[in-house]
């Protein structure tokens, strides 16, 4: 009685700690030295094991989901930022690697592991998902040296994080049996630490073979994003849209604060000034849309203030002129096609607007 209470005891604590261990749905192998309990206990309840026959032991099924494990080649910002993240999530890093070993082993530090090298394949090779953040340039050439050093595991998903790259550029791995794809966070990465979740609800851009496509969306949505799927072969287009909305909004904001400045305002006064209308802005572009937040003098028809605009600029600042006649273009386009002007008037603004 007593050695039947001993192995019971065993057979609890054992239990315990395997419940504690995330498993994916696999039969775990108990040692033969518990076969006869095992039998009795599949006997009381046919549902908790299965016996086999070849080995006499008994598995046990058990449903605890195992996230997957990946590997990033790339330390820098990004590399770094979806390092923590997705071991905060709940993944489990394969290890890092970098060009320059002491960025692997910074960022191997800062996960609290040991694995990290500057020869990729080392640590690729028992990833399931591989996240490719070097530079875009590079990006291919990682792909062809782990590809010509078997760095990939059948059936694991390699994606790249760039936004302007389709994930075609990653098809030298396919012969490995891997599936490529690309998820790009929507976010400007400004540091390796950034404070918080820098992917917490933002777009994460995703494009790929389907199996790339499902694990990109579960990592994502695990990280607080939003995916969006994008076409594989337009997706230099919603790159070239982002650039415009961060990057040119930037250059725009520099236009109006130089004109803001020949009136006499001072740089460090000029967001104060203008940052109420560009919020409002902003607002109404989201609350209604581009074509009903469009205000001023283009979608009025007013040719006199847009003339004396022209004048006053070539007179000021004519390196200034270019662009603002450029921007006065696309906005008449848009105001035409929101039905604000008609095709003379509109006729009228370009012609205005393109004079040298």
């Amino acid at each position: 009685m007593e050695i039947q209470d001993h192995s019971q005891r065993l057979l609890r604590d054992e239990r315990f700690l395997l419940s504690q261990r995330p498993l994916v749905s696999q039969y775990e192998c108990f040692p033969s030295g518990y076969e006869n309990i095992r039998k009795k206990d599949c006997q009381d309840n046919p549902k908790k094991g299965i016996q086999t026959e070849q080995t006499g032991m008994i598995h046990q099924r058990r449903s605890i989901f195992m996230k997957a494990s990946f590997a990033i080649v790339g330390c820098g910002r990004v590399g770094c930022a979806l390092a923590g993240q997705m071991q905060r999530a709940g993944y489990r890093p394969a290890g890092l690697a970098s060009k320059s070993l002491s960025s692997a082993r910074d960022a191997a530090e800062q996960l609290g592991t040991e694995l990290f090298s500057d020869k990729p394949w080392e640590v690729t090779k028992h990833a399931d998902v591989v996240f490719i953040t070097t530079p875009d340039g590079q990006i291919e050439n990682a792909a062809s040296l782990l590809a010509d050093k078997q760095g990939v595991k059948k059936n694991a998903v390699v994606l790249h994080c760039s936004g302007s790259q389709p994930s075609t550029i990653l098809s030298v791995l396919k012969p490995c049996g891997v599936s490529i794809g690309s998820l790009h966070p929507l976010q400007s990465f400004a540091s390796k630490q950034m404070e918080g979740n820098p992917f917490e609800n933002i777009i994460a851009a995703i494009e790929g073979e389907p199996d790339a496509v499902a694990m990109a969306s579960r990592i994502a949505t695990d990280l607080s994003a939003t995916c969006l799927t994008i076409r594989t072969d337009a997706k230099t287009a919603y790159h070239a849209a982002a650039v415009v909305a961060s990057n040119y909004l930037v250059a725009i904001q520099d236009l109006a604060f130089r004109l803001l400045a020949l009136a006499g305002i001072p740089p460090e006064n000029a967001f104060p000034v203008l940052g109420p209308l560009i919020q409002g802005t902003v607002a109404n572009i989201k609350k209604v849309g581009t074509q009903k937040a469009l205000t001023g003098p283009i979608v009025r028809g007013d040719t006199d203030t847009v003339r004396t605009h022209v004048h006053e600029i070539r007179r000021l600042a004519p390196d200034l002129l270019s662009l603002y006649q450029c921007l006065g273009r696309h906005t008449v386009l848009v105001a035409e096609s929101g039905g604000n002007i008609n095709e003379e008037k509109a006729a009228e603004l370009l012609a205005l607007l393109s004079e040298s």
